[in-house]
């Protein structure tokens, strides 16, 4: 170890006590233990131009055990990235660049938001997939456009959450070889020791899933073993690497090696005599060493002669493969192909009655023939989301003789909450839309990481079938019932019900239009109707008026369907226009969309002053704030016959038909209330 690297060390622990201490809030402990692993790392082997965060073929950083930022703000600071020496003082303070754990959206340098534990190694696998695919997809003989390394450090914790194991086990199937793993393992957790509940042998269990392993047993000192680890993981090009790294948590504090110094600042006393044992003024506060600086700094002119580099080289292969290029260019730039809305189809009522799955199939199959940057899978339900289209090749280690990285269909296994979380790590790599499928229940599995996709805002589509008790008789345990009414009050989502043919095309468009939002595309078992009055322009507004029955000049009752119910309510409106009613019914498949409209759109839909229900085979939890009476079902379902399960819940036209006409006749004597105002 040479003095500036001791140097470097210290001042990052310091510095990083200093930002907690002055929040009086945060996680001094984990940035004070992994402080060398992380100098190494960033000064040695991470390729990157802190002058241009963006750069496509930086390394990736992800830190997984997210509490620790203030470890990883003290490096972009020193590197030159747009952190501030203010911006380490405002840690954790309201609108800061330096939130109490990484946002992709708030600091630069920042590539996925992480704190919830295991969710940043996921999403690393997810970054190794996305570079491995566009590897094998663009890179030429003496051309490796693509070739950077994904690195993370993870902790005790991030290690034991489920979603960790899930996509660290597909990981070693796919031989991800362009990804390397530090674990921070320092044997404490908030609890206290790790004895108390996590005492398994984490390499053999990774050497099971296929990793290449090695450890460091002093990673408080040891450099030049962290460097030789780092190197011989670097070097193993078809599988991915953990390295052990042992830790002292809190090192140099007088609670090192404990709990007491994992969550809370050290205190006044004990971090002076931190920076007296480092030869740092204990009075002084947030102080660099210019030898620091300089030494970072010249580490940052490394990589900005690495993207000199990569431009010229980029510059003769735009000459040697101007197609591969021109390809490559949009997908950085972000622009879809043209004219790719193009290839989605239109139906008419005269179309054939079909689920909405298999529509999507059709639509689906059409735009992943014109995106080529469409890539994703299902887990474990291939044949029930219908997501592989004919001529999908598979993305698998060529060894494996199933397929090659330059395939685009993931075999995600049944592990929906790590595929959620390689999505976001696929979405926020770049150059690749993930879409990702199962069972809409089973999204909830999933939840962790597809709230993320939201908090980051992530284009990650969720194609989920079998929405509702149309699914049948395996019953209650795969029926949603609240699932929509979760994924509806989580901000920054985009939900559709598609009713038909259409609406599919319009969920798929609005989906892929909206670069910086997830969306969760809900779709049925069971065969639809093409509808009278669909259109895709109309479904792109979130909701619109489908059809009026009845021959009064005026509305006595709307009624509001989405998905499978809309052409329920269709038939309870020509019910009720048969008994002398005039019904206006609505479409709304994205509630989201619709509620961004003008208010003088909305109230062209939703007419104020006429008695509204819903109708969804779905929680009503929600509907209030659009019609008077929602109509759904608010307990779980039953295992049955779909139609016979419609009949149970009373959601036949015939009882909605029978309710409507007690909900207009109350109106009658009631002034009925407008909704959805906004103040």
């Amino acid at each position: 170890m040479t003095n500036i690297d001791q140097l470097s060390i210290d001042t990052i622990r310091v510095l990083a006590a200093d930002m907690v201490q002055a929040a009086n809030s945060g996680h001094p402990g984990a940035p004070m233990g992994c402080a060398p692993m992380a100098h190494v790392l960033f000064t040695q082997f991470i390729n990157a131009n802190p002058k241009n965060s963006e750069w496509f073929n930086r390394d990736r950083f992800v830190l997984s055990n997210g509490h620790a930022c203030a470890l990883q703000y003290v490096l972009l600071h020193l590197l030159g990235y747009k952190v501030t020496m203010d911006d380490l003082k405002n840690f954790r303070q309201l609108n800061s660049v330096t939130p109490g754990h990484p946002e992709k959206t708030h600091t630069d340098g920042i590539e996925v938001t992480t704190g919830p534990l295991g969710q940043g190694i996921a999403n690393a696998v997810g970054m190794a997939v996305a570079e491995r695919h566009l590897a094998a997809t663009f890179n030429q003989p003496e051309f490796p456009i693509i070739d950077n390394t994904v690195f993370a450090i993870v902790g005790d914790g991030c290690l034991q959450e489920g979603v960790a194991s899930e996509a660290s086990s597909l990981a070693g199937h796919l031989e991800l070889g362009n990804l390397v793993v530090l674990y921070d393992s320092n044997g404490i957790q908030i609890d206290g020791s790790t004895k108390l509940g996590f005492t398994e042998d984490v390499l053999k269990r990774y050497e099971s899933y296929g990793w290449h392993t090695l450890e460091v047993a002093d990673g408080d000192n040891d450099l030049e073993g962290l460097t030789r680890a780092i190197e011989t993981a670097k070097s193993v090009k078809n599988k991915p690497s953990i390295i052990q790294v042992t830790t002292t948590i809190g090192y140099g504090a007088a609670k090192a090696g404990s709990a007491g110094v994992h969550g809370a600042p050290l205190g006044a006393e004990s971090l002076a005599a931190v920076k007296k044992l480092f030869g740092f003024n204990a009075d002084q506060k947030f102080a660099v060493p210019e030898d620091v600086y300089k030494y970072y700094g010249e580490r940052a002119a490394q990589g900005a002669q690495s993207e000199k580099a990569w431009n010229e080289l980029l510059a003769k292969y735009a000459q040697a493969h101007p197609k591969l290029y021109a390809e490559l260019s949009r997908r950085l730039e972000g622009r879809l192909p043209e004219g790719w809305e193009d290839v989605l189809p239109r139906y008419s009522p005269s179309d054939k009655a079909l689920a909405t799955r298999k529509l999507s199939e059709t639509a689906l199959s059409a735009l992943a023939a014109k995106i080529p940057e469409l890539m994703g899978g299902s887990a474990d339900l291939t044949g029930s989301n219908l997501t592989r289209w004919k001529d999908a090749v598979d993305f698998q280690p060529e060894s494996t003789e199933l397929g090659n990285y330059a395939g685009r269909y993931l075999r995600f296994g049944v592990r929906e909450h790590g595929m959620a979380a390689i999505g976001n790590g696929m979405a926020a790599y770049g150059g690749v839309i993930p879409f990702t499928s199962t069972f809409l229940n089973f999204i909830s599995y999933a939840a962790g990481a597809s709230r993320l996709s939201a908090l980051s805002k992530l284009r990650v589509l969720y194609i989920m079938t079998h929405d509702s008790i149309g699914l049948g008789e395996d019953g209650p345990t795969h029926q949603p019932i609240e699932t929509m009414a979760m994924l509806r009050a989580t901000p920054n989502y985009l939900n559709f019900r598609p009713a038909d043919g259409n609406e599919v095309s319009a969920a798929y468009i609005s989906a892929l239009q909206h670069s910086d939002r997830p969306s969760v595309l809900s779709l049925t078992r069971q065969n639809l109707p093409q509808l009278e009055g669909s259109s895709i322009e109309q479904a792109l507004k979130g909701g619109y008026n489908l059809h009026t029955y009845g021959s009064g000049s005026k509305l006595d009752l709307l009624i509001a369907g989405t998905g499978s119910e809309t052409s329920i309510a269709v038939d309870a409106a020509k019910l009720l226009a048969e008994q002398g009613l005039t019904v206006k019914v609505v479409s709304m498949p994205c509630l989201e969309l619709f509620s961004a409209q003008s208010d003088e759109y909305r109230h062209s839909v939703l007419t104020p002053g006429v008695p509204s229900i819903s109708v969804e085979a779905l929680s009503t939890f929600g509907w209030h704030k659009y019609v008077h009476c929602p109509i759904g079902i608010d307990t779980f379902g039953a295992s049955g016959p779909y139609l016979e399960l419609y009949e149970l819940f009373g959601l036949t036209p015939e009882a909605i038909a029978k309710k409507a006409l007690k909900i207009v006749d109350y109106y009658k004597s009631t002034p009925v209330p407008t909704l959805a105002l906004e103040f």
